[in-house]
């Protein structure tokens, strides 16, 4: 069980669960109003931290530099929302909601707290009773409390010093031992990383496609020649018999196209990637801390009475 004394090493720490996965990190502890005990924890989770758990923190336990919880990541994400502005604490149909979702047993958690209620009053340094929903209760009116069970008050590492009532406040607001508060907001940090998009392939497959193409052929054709008998060819043409039959036989030769394919390389493909940049817009809610100031001042009127007179800055 974690104790008061061990808060501030949970606060801002990681939270994983049994399997070793990390859930986030704790950023408020929330205190029993009846047993001033640690009772639950909220987690920041999702990314950038955008969502907020509650755990129950009965049994967890500080590992090292982090906060171990007995139950599931997927189950503390999926655990019931709950409005941690609204005025610090959780009211008791949120509580109910919690415990049922983590099968904690409603009626051992009250009488757990009412046996322990008697000995935290006894030893308490101050007033008895924490800020509850309707404010600092006494003694006697905590005391009287035996059937229903307040809200948990939410204190951050400066009010978990144990200290009661207007003072026990004081702390939670984180008011020092010189009255100063401290002002605290949140600030948006955004990241980008880095997911598959796509895929782009190069896939070479074959075409068949018509060519034409005109080329120029030749062909031989055969003509018939007569010349006369001259003094020139006289000889040549008396050379054979004076009647006969004869023969003469001439080969004519003709081109005809012919098709051949040769593979030659015309070009390489490659593929490379370029990086393009673009401004996107990103939105998220921060809470701030406002501190405001209220004076109280006394004057007297003409009747001699005291009058009281308040102002804000």
């Amino acid at each position: 069980m974690i104790t008061r004394e061990e808060i501030a090493n949970v606060l801002d720490q990681p939270v994983y669960d049994g399997d070793g996965n990390k859930i986030g990190d704790a950023k408020h502890v929330f205190f029993d109003d009846m047993t001033g005990r640690p009772e639950w924890v909220s987690v920041k989770t999702g990314m950038f931290g955008s969502a907020e758990s509650f755990v129950p923190i009965r049994d967890a336990a500080l590992v090292q530099d982090h906060l171990e919880v007995p139950y599931g990541k997927d189950q503390v994400k999926g655990a019931p929302s709950v409005d941690v502005d609204a005025g610090g604490h959780l009211s008791e149909t949120e509580e109910h909601r919690l415990y049922d979702y983590y099968g904690i047993n409603w009626d051992s958690v009250l009488s757990e707290a009412e046996r322990t209620d008697d000995g935290r009053f006894a030893a308490g340094p101050g007033p008895a009773g924490a800020a509850g929903a309707a404010g600092a209760a006494g003694a006697a009116g905590m005391a009287g409390r035996t059937g229903e069970r307040g809200g948990k008050d939410m204190r951050h590492a400066a009010g978990t010093g144990g200290m009661t009532g207007r003072k026990d406040a004081m702390q939670r607001e984180g008011m020092r031992g010189d009255e100063a508060m401290t002002r605290s907001e949140e600030q948006l940090h955004v990241g980008v990383e880095r997911h598959e998009s796509g895929r782009a392939r190069l896939r070479k497959y074959v075409v068949t496609e018509e060519v034409q193409q005109t080329v120029p052929v030749t062909h031989e054709e055969v003509r018939v020649v007569r010349e006369p008998i001259t003094d020139a060819n006289r000889d040549e043409a008396l050379a054979g018999p004076e009647i006969s039959e004869a023969e003469h036989e001439v080969t004519l030769h003709a081109e005809r196209p012919v098709v051949t394919t040769e593979t030659v390389p015309v070009e390489r493909v490659r593929m490379t990637t370029e990086e393009l940049t673009e401004n996107e817009t990103v939105r998220g809610q921060v809470r701030k801390e406002r501190i405001e100031a209220e004076t109280e001042s006394f004057t007297e009127d003409e009747t001699g009475r005291g009058g009281k007179r308040r102002g804000r800055e």
